[in-house]
């Protein structure tokens, strides 16, 4: 991963403060439909600190952030009164589908650029916060500000797929369990689910920012599901990936005929083999809906990156909880993430 330059610390001024937040949101709009770029939000301000655009990627092929920035800038005739660029993750400095975000930047009157988190990719070349110095600019990270801390949290929990893609070779795992008041993950007869509709429209948002489901035949069977995010819009025309843990043989034909129509679909008979099979899919972000067997499988060999449980009480509201193995969490990015207590050492019911 790219080491952050060490620096002599500024405090974030509130209006790049204001900016980190919405390049962030802007982004997250796009989470689901930019891999295998990570999402990335940018926004430009004038020398008194007034918003000129918010810019994010939408998906691969298209312009980066900062690109689509400056060219909004353009278009509005605000270009000339660019001062300040704030970007979530560091400018890239090499050709790939599209040309360098650095030279975009250096396109305008730009001084100084606020950047969120380093580029973890170690494949390209990277040096975009260098080079934009060593071209006259003024660079400045949010983890060396004194005040940094909530927006460098925000802008790596954005990151959070993506990063660890690069830094470990695999997507992403987000497990989402549901548990009733006895800790039973089956629904009434006749239901196929227990939760109230806040959850249910939660877990749909979940399945809109994630680029692919990882399940087991048992809940195939059981269910049939289609794995469709309802309750919330989709990006438009967006496939994902759909990993069954199990036999190809084990799975009902017509299921898989519909599926395959909306879906990469990949067996994967060996838990095991799920970190090498995720790796052969351009995925970020997975979250698994399963049944307790493979659930079971999955946390004892550690194939999870955070766990969010959802558990219903005897009344029938849902509290949530996540268990997360790293820092920081892309769940945090969630409103819901209020109503989530984070418990490093939680041990989910399966």
């Amino acid at each position: 991963m790219n080491s952050i330059p060490q620096s002599f610390s500024h405090p974030v001024p509130e209006c790049v403060g204001a900016a980190f937040d919405l390049a962030v949101s802007e982004a997250w709009r796009f989470v689901g439909q930019t891999a295998p770029n990570p999402a990335v939000g940018c926004v430009l301000l004038d020398a008194q600190g007034n918003v000129l655009v918010i810019a994010a990627h939408h998906r691969a092929g298209e312009l980066h952030a900062e690109r689509l920035a400056v060219e909004q800038a353009r278009a509005l005739g605000v270009v000339d009164q660019v001062h300040t660029a704030v970007v979530t993750l560091e400018p890239c400095n090499h050709t790939g589908r599209t040309p360098p975000c650095t030279q975009a930047l250096l396109s305008t009157p730009v001084q100084t650029i606020w950047i969120g988190c380093a580029d973890p990719n170690p494949h390209v070349q990277g040096g975009g916060a260098a080079y934009l110095q060593g071209q006259g600019r003024t660079v400045r990270w949010l983890a060396h500000a004194p005040n940094g801390g909530l927006w460098a949290t925000r802008c790596r929990a954005l990151l959070a797929p993506f990063a660890w893609r690069m830094t470990h070779g695999r997507p992403w795992i987000t497990v989402k369990q549901a548990v009733n008041a006895q800790g039973s993950m089956v629904p009434p007869a006749g239901c196929t689910t227990f939760t109230t509709p806040q959850s249910l429209h939660f877990a749909h948002a979940l399945r809109r920012v994630t680029d692919g489901i990882v399940t087991g035949t048992g809940t195939v069977r059981a269910d049939l599901p289609g794995f469709t995010v309802r309750h919330v819009p989709d990006h438009p025309d967006r496939r994902r990936v759909l990993v069954v843990c199990g036999a190809q043989r084990n799975v009902p034909a017509h299921w898989l005929v519909q599926a395959e129509q909306r879906f990469d679909v990949l067996f994967c008979p060996d838990c095991k083999e799920l970190p090498a099979l995720l790796a052969s899919t351009p995925a970020l972000w997975v979250m698994v809906e399963a049944g307790p067997a493979l659930l079971r499988a999955m946390y004892a060999q550690g194939l999870w990156d955070d766990w969010l449980t959802i558990r219903q009480d005897t009344q029938g509201s849902d509290h949530f909880s996540v268990s997360t193995r790293h820092d920081i969490s892309p769940l945090s990015l969630f409103p819901e993430w209020a109503r989530c207590t984070q418990e490093q050492a939680c041990f989910p019911v399966l």
